[in-house]
């Protein structure tokens, strides 16, 4: 069954754009062009995917993703935000609202799908299945793709699960952003070295009692990102 795709732009002609060439990859294809609109449009159907324009009338782009990630009925759902912004800032604030991935118009149809595909391909990924992983009072099941702290869930988005899970599974290891962009993003050329940071900021916002003396995920400085092998 092809999958469900929701585009919201407040830009007709941008959103034509999109609907056609996701059409013709055999995607179906929901259009909106306002947040609220949107926001039902998500209540009334099961996507697989959000193509999210930054500036929208009404409820912004920024905001409806955050809604969408803080509610359990559709934290799931990955989103990719687009805008005409290309600064540092918004997409670093479009990854920490919790957009799994960022477009800056303009852009190319190629681009867009090669996108859509990655992100779509790493939220049906499953993991090789260990069943229940422990570290500390973390509990990893890689079966049902949840998180829990001291029985507690933690949401996760599907990159935040596979990064967290890469790192624990390579205890000991130190990892810089680009081999665990090769591990965790794989051959996804558009996807910057910056993302990886984003990630981890989030994922300790999540794990961590205090994030800015993690227990689970720590920075060798100057190098990367690693799991204590002792832990």
């Amino acid at each position: 069954m092809s999958k469900k795709i929701l585009v919201v732009d407040d830009e007709k002609d941008i959103l034509e754009l999109l609907s056609y060439n996701l059409k013709k990859e055999g995607y179906q294809v929901t259009a909106s062009l306002n947040g609220e609109e949107a926001l039902r449009l998500v209540k009334d159907n099961d996507f697989d995917l959000c193509i999210l324009d930054l500036m929208l009338p009404g409820i912004q782009g920024m905001e409806l993703c955050k809604m969408l990630k803080s509610s359990e009925a559709t934290a799931s759902i990955p989103i990719i935000m687009v805008t005409a912004k290309s600064e540092e800032l918004d997409k670093v604030l479009g990854l920490e609202m919790g957009a799994d991935d960022y477009i800056t118009k303009p852009f190319s149809p190629r681009e867009l799908i090669a996108r859509v595909k990655a992100v779509l391909r790493r939220s049906g990924e499953a993991p090789s299945p260990d069943k229940i992983i422990t570290i500390v009072d973390l509990e990893i099941n890689t079966d049902t793709f949840q998180v829990s702290k001291r029985g507690k869930p933690i949401k996760l988005s599907a990159t935040e699960f596979k990064l967290l899970l890469f790192l624990v599974r390579k205890k000991g290891r130190v990892f810089n952003r680009d081999m665990l962009l090769d591990a965790v993003w794989k051959d996804e050329a558009f996807v910057e070295p910056r993302t990886v940071d984003v990630h981890i900021r989030r994922l300790r916002a999540q794990i961590e009692d205090d994030p800015s003396q993690p227990v689970y995920i720590k920075t060798r400085r100057g190098i990367g990102y690693y799991v204590d092998g002792n832990l």
